[in-house]
């Protein structure tokens, strides 16, 4: 596997443009001082694609999230239209008229323009919207944006990086990345984009409104131009999901529009991937780590964040109690403040850990420290007491840009990872809205 140019272009067949369209409105609302921003995208496949989607579990979910979660259930799509600056969430029936609204002019705009695939179907065209709550998209301006999109398809480099721009609403820079694998038949790329800065903990799945949380979101689109079989496809995209984009938190706000969807359309000319083929492992590797590389983008991008700390649990009685205690540390706010001040407090991670549904026994748990890369761990706590290790020498690692953070609960083999941030003055101030500007509130 290679890391290579191009993104959600690289993979043989996709095509992409993006154009600003004034969603928000200028001078309206958070974001609105990157001007004249590109505020809506199409990703096309020249070919029926197999696609896989895993989409938010919060039960206050958007409307394009409702569409497309019930379109990702087909055997293939062909196309993706996404806007930012409004979420088109918690706006009723006509929040899931304009979704269908837009596939509709996306489906009758490809099927226009020469040299699109013929016969595209509104059924063929999911959508994705981020940007603020509650608020109803300017659907001519939306329908506007898509025609003047559609003839602008090309699979450049520039292209990609102009729709990875276009999605972002927080975000202060693009997020992309594509790899190649060579297997039997042909040579196999995989790109892909994501946006989320914050309003970051997702939790998804390949169904909706099953769990509670709560204008920010993460939005994925994944292309490869592997041959796959559609069943294999969607498992292959939940386990990389679990390892990646569902490890990750800003602030512990899973969001009403979170979505990843990936299309795979075969131009590679491999031997289609199965559950049995010998190679899905090399594949799954790979978009693993395209997935994996993409929500850590987001971690370090995230709003006011100083620091990226990678949690490593170990010890839990089960999978589940590690995941729960990594979680309860990951966004408690005391322990994300402390590192925001290279605070070495691990008397407020075993407080978190000792609140969260995992058993834990204080006398035999370890809280230790190291740099990213290095296997010497910097014990702060052994047994539940402290160590002799100097406050100074914990310091210089806590106050680097990123380390790790050890917690052993000497109970199990449960093992967890979570990819976290420090909670900032900047995140507050960032959020906290202005009441003598009601643009500032809200969503």
């Amino acid at each position: 596997m290679k890391q290579i140019e191009g993104s959600i272009c690289a993979p043989l067949g996709f095509k992409t443009a993006a154009v600003f369209c004034d969603i928000k409105k200028l001078g309206t609302g958070k974001g609105s001082e990157k001007g004249k921003k590109r505020d809506l995208a199409l990703i096309v496949s020249e070919v029926p694609a197999v696609v896989a989607g895993m989409f938010t579990s919060n039960q206050v979910c958007a409307a394009p999230v409702r569409l497309s979660a019930a379109r990702a259930a087909r055997k293939s799509v062909r196309a993706i239209v996404v806007n930012s600056g409004n979420a088109n969430a918690c706006t009723g029936r006509q929040g899931m008229r304009d979704a269908e609204r837009m596939t509709s002019v996306t489906a009758q705009s490809l099927s226009a323009v020469t040299g699109s695939p013929d016969k595209v179907t509104r059924e063929d065209v999911l959508v994705c919207s981020t940007g603020r709550i509650g608020l109803l998209l300017p659907m001519k301006n939306v329908e506007r944006g898509i025609r003047a999109c559609t003839p602008l398809l090309g699979r450049s480099s520039r292209q990609a990086r102009a729709t990875a721009e276009a999605i972002m609403t927080s975000d202060t820079r693009r997020k992309e990345i594509a790899v190649e694998i060579t297997m039997a038949g042909g040579t196999v790329r995989i790109g892909g984009i994501c946006k989320g800065a914050g309003m970051i903990e997702p939790r998804m799945t390949q169904t909706i409104g099953g769990a509670t949380g709560l204008h920010a979101t993460m939005l994925a689109f994944i292309t490869t131009d592997a041959a796959v079989e559609s069943r294999f496809f969607r498992n292959a995209l939940a386990l990389a999901v679990r390892q990646s984009f569902n490890c990750i938190t800003v602030d512990g706000d899973t969001s009403t529009n979170d979505s990843v969807i990936a299309l795979a359309n075969g131009l590679a000319g491999n031997r289609a991937l199965s559950r049995t083929s010998p190679e899905r492992m090399e594949f799954q590797n790979a978009l693993n780590f395209v997935t994996l590389e993409l929500a850590k983008m987001m971690v370090r991008d995230g709003e006011g964040v100083s620091r990226f700390v990678t949690v490593r649990l170990h010890g839990a009685r089960n999978a589940g109690e590690a995941e729960a205690a990594a979680r309860a540390i990951a966004n408690s706010s005391l322990v994300k403040t402390s590192w925001c001040g290279g605070d070495p407090n691990w008397g407020r991670i075993l407080c978190a850990a000792g609140y969260s549904r995992a058993r834990i026994d204080e006398a035999i748990v370890d809280v230790g420290y190291s740099l990213p890369g290095q296997r010497k761990i910097a014990f702060g706590c052994r047994g539940g007491r402290p160590t002799q290790v100097s406050l100074a020498t914990l310091a210089r690692i806590t106050s680097a840009p990123e380390f790790d953070l050890h917690v052993d609960l000497h109970l199990g083999s449960g093992e967890f990872v979570m990819y976290a941030s420090d909670l900032t003055e900047d995140y507050v101030t960032f959020n906290k809205g202005d009441l003598t500007d009601p643009t500032s509130l809200g969503g």
